[in-house]
């Protein structure tokens, strides 16, 4: 009779890790007890384990499963191999993994009293199979035990150390590794691309008519960049705490880190160092003010991230304030006067994208034929119609601002014919409203800056926009 073939789960038959998705998944339903994993892991690991596994449950359909290691299964199966999951992941995990799958005839895994990894697997596995009389596939250095007892040995996406003290043993069957471009991969989780927003930062600078002056362009650029290692931070962390609503989500199921595609360790790692670089070159570089515009953009992202996205209405706004916060930010960094119009036009334009946003998802929601409320939001389908109105009115009443800022008497002492500004009303409004019949004919982006920013008619709309300011001073 052939030998069983044993299957490692995390890193293996899934691109995760299940202790620290079931962390996030605390963190994100009990925020304010983020220190009670540390307290419960004084007890040991495999109490921590358990702990989370009652009260973080996760959906095993969703999960980013590794196809080859499932075409191997599938294979021996076929030939009437006996297969089992033995994992250091927690026991109820594991069984509706099996369960899901159905290509497992026996689960061994972690319980409250032991934590199934390493030596403590290969010792259940001699004990179960005898020295030598199963194969295994693995990942990591916690596997190394395991392979050295197997009678065969599959090397699965480990990295060069592993692999080379893996074929030490002499018993490597067979690699599999993934062929992933690291740099293009943490370009896509760091949104690099999403950067483009921060030109918001230099709006007060070009409305106060001093872009020419060398030193504040310096802080502009220094600006720039910091804000975008916040805002990077904060897109990891999000993407970190949101893996089981993105992988439920038709184009967000393919984010890096929902995809398993950049693992968590590595998100965890980043965010911290990310933040920490924006802050620092912050208090350093530039005006302390902007330190502070850039601690409260962190403060209410992260109130957005774990609270606020889920509260019908009160999400849109917030992504409003947080376009805003960049023209804020600008303003502390260049040390120029925030305006009542720079603040109304943008809150009421940036709440017409949000809405946009919200638009887009719940289209693609009622166009699959879902009725209940979207996963993670406050909306259902049927919420389409108020939302378009809401996001058209929000839209226009920024150009109404636009128009009473050309008829305010500080206008006519920044231009030297504000009454072509004028001009800029018509295209603001073409722009408007093409968006929102865009977006209600299902050709919106999920975010319309990045459309804006990839859309030829909107660029040539914005530097019709440009050489119209630039002519009326």
């Amino acid at each position: 009779m052939s030998a069983p073939l044993v299957i490692d789960l995390d890193g293996t038959l899934i691109h995760s890790d299940l202790l620290l998705e079931s962390g996030l998944s605390f963190l994100k339903r009990h925020p304010l007890q983020a220190l009670s994993p540390l307290r419960w892991l004084a007890s040991g690991k495999a109490n921590l384990k358990s702990r989370l596994a009652k009260i973080a449950p996760l959906d095993v359909s969703v999960l980013p499963y590794n196809q080859t290691v499932l075409d191997l299964i599938r294979r021996e199966k076929a030939q009437g191999r006996r297969i089992v999951l033995a994992t250091a992941s927690h026991r109820s995990y594991a069984d509706k993994i099996a369960e899901h799958l159905g290509l497992f005839d026996q689960v061994m895994a972690s319980d409250e009293h032991t934590n199934l990894s390493a030596q403590r697997k290969r010792d259940a596995l001699v004990a179960e199979f005898g020295l030598q009389g199963f194969d295994y596939a693995g990942n990591s250095s916690d596997d190394l035990p395991v392979w050295q007892a197997a009678r065969r040995a599959y090397v699965v996406n480990s990295n060069g150390k592993i692999s080379r003290r893996a074929n030490n043993h002499g018993n490597v069957e067979e690699e599999f590794k993934r062929d992933i471009n690291l740099v293009r991969t943490w370009i896509k989780a760091l949104r690099v691309h999403q950067w483009m927003k921060n030109a918001l930062i230099f709006v007060p600078l070009l409305a106060s008519h001093r872009l020419l002056e060398p030193h504040l362009l310096l802080n502009g650029v220094l600006a720039f960049i910091l804000f975008g290692l916040c805002a990077s931070s904060v897109y990891v962390l999000n993407d970190l705490l949101d893996l089981e609503d993105d992988r439920h989500h038709p184009s967000k199921c393919r984010r890096p880190f929902a995809s398993g595609n950049l693992s968590i360790h590595s998100g965890l790692l980043v965010f911290p160092l990310l933040l920490a670089g924006g802050f620092l070159g912050a208090l350093l570089l530039l005006p302390w003010k902007f330190s502070l515009a850039l601690l409260a953009y962190y403060l209410l992202t992260l109130a957005y991230s774990f609270w606020l996205k889920r509260l019908m209405a009160v999400d849109v706004l917030v992504l409003a304030m947080l376009y805003t916060s960049r023209i804020i930010a600008g303003t502390f960094a260049f040390e120029v006067k925030l305006t009542f119009w720079m603040l109304a036009f943008s809150m009421f334009i940036f709440l017409s994208l949000a809405l946009v946003k919200r638009y887009a998802e719940l289209r693609d929601a009622r166009m699959k034929g879902k009725s209940q409320k979207t996963r993670g939001r406050g909306y259902y389908p049927d919420d389409l119609e108020m939302i378009a109105s809401l996001g058209a009115s929000s839209g226009y009443l920024s150009v109404m601002v636009l128009a009473l800022y050309i008829q305010d008497g500080s206008t006519a002492v920044l231009y030297h014919y504000p009454q072509l500004i004028w001009l800029a009303c018509p295209l603001l409004l073409f722009w408007i409203t093409r968006v929102w019949m865009l977006t209600h004919r299902g050709l919106m982006h999920d975010d319309p800056v990045v459309f804006a920013i990839k859309d030829r008619v909107s660029l040539c709309i914005g530097a019709l926009f440009a050489v119209i300011f630039w002519v009326a001073a």
